[in-house]
């Protein structure tokens, strides 16, 4: 361990010896400052200290084609002055080398752990790989502040996402950071969410009119991608939540009963979907993917599509349809079918609906159904009232 004055001229012109992989020189003028040269040609400052344990330390400052000496001096003293309040230089090196990426967390800890007991873990999961993570899921977790997410939400907003999504974004990052406090996740100290509020959600009442129904039937038939428009046609046609279809399996369709199988529905329990005439008529018509099980598969992945946004972003613009969400597809089924005279029980069982509440929030009636049903009392009274008012 050779003792020399550390000087730019010297460490420009450090060589190793031949005979050896690597050599320390230690700086006369300040005690523990070295460079260490190596056979490759590099080389690099590093800085010994005795940690508050009384163990001997050794932190690797830079190499010294980036930082000058001056620079590697003021480093090396600052680590020193750590050492010596009783700040272990090296040991907060090693805990922020734990801190892991938000894209690190979702992958090893959160999806794991919402898969193990969230049914609709793959809203989450979606939401991460569409929104979340593209923007901050090469961000420490740490370095996660309110601003970025903030920023994402209102970008959201401008293009048109839905309030439930977006508010989705905050509630899932929040559900994160949670579970990362309770863990003990190297650098959470604090939930960046904390100073966000969600949006009121926002409930609308969007029903297809029957022209509006013959426009979009008309689009879906003419999109390129056909296997998004068959799914989107098929839940016009049966009210069927989005998922629903999209995971439906060939093995489900029974085609005596007429009926489609869904094994885990939303309320938690297997549930039947009526298939109607055009809904069979649909199912006939397609050609089932050799080895692949799904009715809907994704032509490149061949699993169910993750979200069917973008074809039906595609389908509702061009029926000038731009406020409709896939969503109201079931509001209108069971619109269409409470103003033709059918029961709320009955739309409460072809909705899969555990309770009638559920389904009342569905029933819209139309002006002319309001309409027709005050003439049936004017024609019961209406003599009489006329009677009596003249």
């Amino acid at each position: 361990m050779p003792r020399v004055r550390l000087t730019s001229i010297f460490v420009r012109s450090a060589i190793c010896p031949s005979d050896k992989k690597k050599i320390d020189f230690f700086d006369v003028e300040q005690r523990g400052f070295m460079l260490e040269a190596r056979c490759s040609g590099g080389s690099t400052y590093y800085q010994r200290y005795t940690d508050a344990r009384g163990r001997e330390r050794q932190f690797r400052i830079g190499p010294s084609n980036v930082l000058s000496l001056a620079e590697a001096r003021r480093k090396a003293r600052t680590v020193v002055a750590q050492a010596l309040v009783g700040t272990d230089p090296q040991s907060q090196r090693a805990e922020l080398r734990k801190i892991p990426t938000l894209k690190e967390l979702v992958r090893d800890r959160y999806l794991p752990h919402v898969k193990s007991y969230k049914r609709s873990w793959q809203t989450d999961e979606t939401v991460l790989r569409l929104h979340i993570l593209p923007h901050l899921g090469s961000e420490y977790i740490d370095q996660v502040r309110a601003e970025p997410i903030a920023a994402l939400v209102q970008k959201m907003r401008e293009r048109g996402y839905a309030t439930g999504t977006t508010n989705r974004v905050v509630i899932v990052l929040r559900h994160i950071y949670n579970l990362a406090r309770k863990w003990r996740i190297a650098g959470v100290v604090e939930n960046p969410t904390a100073g966000i509020n969600l949006a009121p959600d926002v409930n609308r009442e969007r029903y297809l009119s029957i022209d509006e129904a013959q426009r979009l039937i008309s689009s879906i038939r003419q999109d390129e991608n056909q296997v998004a428009a068959d799914a989107i046609m098929l839940l016009l046609l049966t009210g069927a939540r989005r998922n629903e279809i999209t995971h439906a399996r060939w093995e489900h369709v029974d085609w005596e009963r007429r009926t489609l199988l869904v094994p885990l529905s939303k309320s938690g329990k297997p549930r039947s979907i009526a298939l109607n005439a055009p809904a069979i008529e649909l199912l006939r018509s397609l050609k089932p993917l050799e080895g692949c099980p799904y009715i809907f598969p994704s032509p490149a992945t061949g699993r169910p599509s993750p979200s069917l946004y973008f074809p039906w972003h595609r389908m509702r613009m061009r029926a000038d349809l731009a406020d409709l969400r896939l969503h109201d597809l079931r509001h209108s089924f069971a619109s269409f079918l409470v103003n033709n005279g059918v029961s709320l029980y009955v739309v409460q069982g072809l909705l899969g609906h555990a309770h009638t509440r559920y389904t009342q929030r569905y029933a819209h009636l139309t002006p002319d159904t309001l309409l027709d049903a005050a003439e049936t009392v004017a024609g019961l009274v209406g003599n009489e009232a006329r009677v009596a008012t003249s």
